[in-house]
């Protein structure tokens, strides 16, 4: 049976947007200057020795780097149930276009970039189609990203004499990552519709009354095909999960070969597996900060740092990490003007029906 796809209102996003506007400049400044600071006291000629020490190994870090687009794009497809069929190509193509929104426009992680995905494919599947079966990768990522936090830090922990602000983060990331994987697979087991309740709670309070209306049917709808989703196709959970957790692994064997190169003094995995697991924590928490600048380079330096590393090697790993970003963001760049689409008609919907 044919599934209308519903209109989404790239308008109301657009106005949104901006009245973050004001926020995101703010937020992006901060992370400049972030970034200035954190570089000059890491040492600006120990940070351009190190980038010296990688040379063309870059292009071994976007290799192994471009594993982590297509193991996230087939667990895609897997979500997408029958008769529909999300081609491979197609979603590796939209994830690299969707996060290449994200990279570049503050808080666009929420109101565009990972939306943005399924409207990239309605031409392949409708849109409701895409737009549940990202929901469901996404709730089998977030548990993996949950799992791989808690184990980085429990690792950290007890591995190694830490400062006390850095070991009190790490003890609060601890805990809301215990907090959230159980509190997800209550969710799954029990079918509770938690966004549709949500928002008819905040409905009855008085809250935003015509927008709660308009959305609540939609929430619902995507609830129900979720839930669905759990119900028909138990037997595809493991595999969704597994390529949800090789994409973290991935990372790990990106920053122990970005290390190896740029490092006077060998790394281990377990040193590249914490910090792959401090960087998830810093892509959780400052998503609305494009590329993360500033707060990636001191919180990956700081780690860097307690495990041993040389002055300037975690700051160098982070802006290498940029390198390896601005170069997939302009991938999906170019990939979303081959489509004949601008970030203005995205925001505006003049290409959308």
């Amino acid at each position: 049976m044919a599934v209308e796809s519903p209109k989404v209102d790239f308008g109301e996003q657009r106005a949104r947007r901006n009245r973050f506007a004001p926020l995101g400049i703010i937020f992006g400044l901060l992370g400049l200057l972030l970034f200035a600071y954190f570089v000059r006291r890491a040492g600006i000629g120990e940070i351009l020795s190190g980038i010296q020490r990688l040379g063309a190994g870059f292009l071994l870090i976007l290799a192994i780097s471009s594993s982590r687009y297509i193991v996230r794009a087939v667990a895609w497809t897997r979500c997408v149930e029958r008769p529909h069929r999300l081609p491979f190509r197609d979603a590796v193509a939209a994830r690299l276009m969707g996060d290449a929104l994200g990279n570049i426009i503050p808080f666009a992680s929420v109101a565009v970039s990972e939306p943005s995905k399924a409207v990239f494919v309605k031409d392949r599947v409708p849109l409701l189609v895409g737009l549940s079966a990202l929901a469901i990768e996404n709730i089998f990522y977030a548990l993996s990203v949950a799992l791989f936090i808690c184990a980085g830090t429990v690792t950290l922990l007890l591995s190694f004499s830490l400062p006390k602000p850095l070991r009190y983060a790490s003890i609060g990331a601890l805990v809301t990552t215990l907090v959230i994987i159980p509190a997800g697979y209550f969710l799954l087991r029990s079918q509770k519709k938690f966004l549709s309740g949500t928002l008819r709670f905040f409905g009855r309070l008085g809250v935003a009354p015509k927008l709660v209306a308009k959305i609540t049917p939609r929430a619902q709808t995507l609830e129900e095909r979720v839930y669905g989703f759990y119900d028909r196709n138990r037997g595809s959970f493991l595999s969704i999960f597994a390529l949800d957790m090789c994409f973290h692994l991935a990372g790990v064997a990106e920053i122990y070969t970005t290390l190896s190169f740029i490092s006077p003094v060998a790394p281990s995995l377990r040193q590249a597996f914490i910090l792959e697991s401090v960087n998830r924590i810093i892509n959780v928490a400052f998503k609305f900060i494009p590329l993360r600048a500033g707060v990636d380079e001191g919180g990956t330096g700081q780690v860097a740092k307690v495990l041993g590393f040389a002055r300037g090697i975690g700051e160098t790993l982070a802006i290498i990490r940029k390198g390896r970003d601005i170069f997939w963001s302009a991938i999906g760049l170019v990939l979303i003007w081959r489509k004949g689409l601008s970030l203005r008609n995205l925001s505006d919907g003049d290409d959308h029906s």
